[in-house]
Formats: C-alpha cells, structure tokens, sequence
C-alpha cells in the first residue's frame, strides 16, 4: 500500500513537470475537456433552473389546489363539441360545497372558494396615477384560505363585505407599488372600469407563472360586487385547497363525489364537471424537458468526446517521445505497472485542469447571465460540480488507458534502442 501510494505520488510529480514543460501543448489539449465540462456545467445549471423554474410558477397558483370548472384544461376541439353542452358551475356551489366538507368527519379537503376573471384586464386610476392590464377577480372570503399569497398590509375581505357586496378591492403587490409608491394603499379610493372601490388589503409578492402572467398584477374584488358591475360571463371556477397531508388521489376522488352530490348525477351519469390541477401542466412539461435534456446532454457528450479523442492523441505522441526514457526506467527496475500509472495520471491531470477551469469558466458566465437575465433561475449546485469532474476524471482514464497500456507493453530492450 505505502508503494502504490509513493508510486501514484511520483506519477503526479512527474505529470506535473510534463504540463510546466508543454504549456501550449498541454493548455490546447486541455481546451476540449474545458469546452465539454463547460457545456455540461451550463447544461445541467440551465435544467436545474428550468426545474426550479416550473416548481417555483406551479407553486405560486397552488400543488395542493384543485380547480373545477366547465371544461378541462388540456381538451382537444372533438371533445370541446361534447363538453359545451355541461351546466356551468355556478356561484353558489363553493359555499354548498364548503358545507358537504364540513359535515364529512375527516375530510380530505380544506376549503373552497369560487373566482370569477373581470375579461378583458384594464385599468386601475386613482387621481394622479393609473396602471393598465391589471387582471380583476371577483371571489369571497375564503379566497384567502386556498390561494397561496399572503397579505402584507391590510386585511382581506370579511364575509359581511362579500355577502353584501360591498366596493372594497384587495392590490396585488406591483398594482400597489404603481398606484401608491411613497404610501400606503390601506384606506385610499381606487377606480375600476369607472367603479370606485376601497382598498382594503395588499398581498405580498407572489411571483409569475412561467413568466407569463404576473399574480402581482390583480385586483380581487367581493364576487357579488363584481356580477354586479359585470354580467358577460356565466363561467365561474372554484378553487379547492386539500387538507393538509391528504393524499392528492384520495382528495381528488372525494371532491368528485361531492361535487357529483352538487349536480344531482346518479351512477351511470359521466361527470359533468372538470377537476383540473397542476399534475396536468407538469405531465404536459416533462416531455418537453426530458427532449431538452436529450438534446443538450447529446451535445455536451459530443464536446467530451472530441476532447477524448484529443487527449488520447496527445498521451500517443507523448509516449512515442518518451519510449527511450520508459526503457530506462524499466531497466532501471520499474514495474510495467509503474509506467502504466504514470501516463495514465498525466492523462487524467490533463483532464482535472481543464475541469476546474471549464467550472471556473462555467460559474463566471452563470454570475454574468444572472445579471443579465435576473428571472432566470440558474441554479449551480454542489452535485453539479461533483458530475462535472467525475465526466472529466472518466474522460481522463478512457482517453488514457489504451497509450497508457502500449507503455505498459514496450519491451525495454527495444525501447533502449529508439531513437
């Protein structure tokens, strides 16, 4: 063991002389082991941000959130025909809904509550500023039981407000930043659509959903007011909030009994209602993920492998050189084996620092794009540097091993006589 470990000492000493001695050779070696470290560190960085990116937008409008409505979410135009002819979901069915739970001992569920989108978004004023394309939302006090935001300033509506329908509107974060940027919007009078409303409450920051639709940029008014105002839609959707710890299947087959309760269906009825989550958007997604992860890692292996190639040639060349030392040192008393590790150790040096430069490289242009695209969650993790240098270690001994063992072959009698 103490001879392996002096031997394997040696082997690097000696690897590290051959690099001093052929900076040029040995940095242009190294550069095909640099570009493929550096694309499978900014690979891997890029599909551990695209998932953190998907889990961040899908948590934003709720994992533990079921929503039901007329139609499902991913239907195809054939089944549109079909699915036109469902009753829609009325306003009152949350509340009915919400008494089922209650009567069920150990329910699955928590809460429900229905939303109602004020289309097309518009504008908000108060006297000396305005905002456009905000989003408004008609829903009831149990709002702030199963969506995800929390308020930050303020309150949420009461049930007396709801039920009464009273003119009292809840900001998302950037509306009120637009609109009351020096104050609070607590008390202050806002115009929707030319209907003057109170602003009663201010939800912290939620984030978008895939970069396309900001939850910070809605207005939630009580439901009654808004049909009030607003009478172009019949479609309503319920939001429904799973009891902590249930099991999503088990939850979600309640919810289809108790909203079959609703509608009156007997046993034969098909369901005249969706249940839609986000199990269906990441279902959709992962395909898409798993092409990008094909395509990107085919590319990074590519890179490797040329780098592979260049490296294999350069360790022929360097053992060619050497033959006439190889003979001495076998001559000398060095084992084959001796002989074998040291070039396979200069190959795998060679491979080592160009994966902690390719790293380097790697983590600099990560800070840069950070910068530049500060949306974009790059995430450059501790396992990400452990697969970068395992990829460069494995490309060190496959690319090394077969001029390794041609050394490890030569007879020292012959390799004494080489010129």
């Amino acid at each position: 063991m103490k001879r392996l470990f002096s031997e394997l000492v040696e082997s690097l000493r000696i690897a590290v002389e051959q690099l001093y001695a052929h900076k040029t050779r040995a940095m242009l070696t190294m550069l095909g082991v640099i570009i493929g470290v550096l694309a499978v560190t900014l690979m891997g960085t890029a599909m551990n941000g695209i998932d953190k990116g998907v889990n961040d937008s899908l948590d934003v409008i709720g994992t533990d959130v079921f929503f039901v409505s007329r139609h499902t979410w991913e239907e195809s135009s054939e089944a549109w025909r079909f699915l036109k002819n469902r009753p829609y979901i009325r306003d009152n069915e949350s509340d009915r809904l919400n008494e089922i739970i209650a009567q069920t001992p150990e329910s699955l569920l928590f809460r429900s509550a229905p939303t109602v989108f004020w289309y097309p978004p518009g504008e908000i004023k108060t006297k000396d500023r305005s905002i456009t394309n905000v989003q408004t939302v008609g829903t009831n006090e149990n709002f702030e039981f199963v969506n995800k935001a929390t308020i930050e300033d303020g309150r949420f509506f009461t049930q007396i407000e709801c039920a009464t329908g009273r003119g009292v509107v809840v900001l998302g974060y950037d509306v009120a930043e637009a609109l009351f940027p020096d104050e609070s919007a607590i008390g202050k009078t806002v115009r929707i659509k030319g209907h003057e409303l109170e602003v009663v409450g201010v939800f912290a920051r939620m984030g978008s959903f895939f970069g396309l639709m900001s939850f910070d940029n809605y207005a939630l008014v009580p439901l009654k007011w808004l049909r009030k105002h607003y009478h172009w839609t019949m479609h309503t959707e319920m939001r429904v909030k799973m009891a902590k710890g249930a099991d999503k299947d088990e939850a979600r087959y309640e919810l289809i009994g108790a909203m079959r309760r609703l509608h009156k269906q007997v046993a034969e009825d098909e369901n005249n209602f969706a249940i839609n989550s986000t199990d269906s958007i990441e279902d959709n997604l992962d395909p898409l993920k798993a092409g990008l992860a094909i395509a990107g890692f085919g590319v990074t292996g590519l890179s490797l492998f040329v780098g592979a190639i260049g490296i294999m040639n350069i360790t022929f060349v360097s053992v060619k050189e050497r033959t006439r030392e190889i003979g001495t040192r076998r001559a000398l008393g060095a084992r084959r084996s001796s002989i074998l590790i040291q070039f396979l150790i200069e190959a795998i040096s060679v491979c080592v620092v160009g994966g902690v430069i390719g790293l380097g490289l790697a983590y600099g242009l990560k800070m840069l794009i950070d910068k530049v695209f500060p949306n974009f969650p790059f995430v450059f993790s501790f396992q990400l540097v452990i697969a970068a240098m395992i990829a460069s270690i494995s490309v060190g001994i496959l690319s090394g091993i077969i001029p390794a063992f041609l050394s490890f072959c030569l007879d020292p009698a012959t390799a004494l006589r080489h010129e």
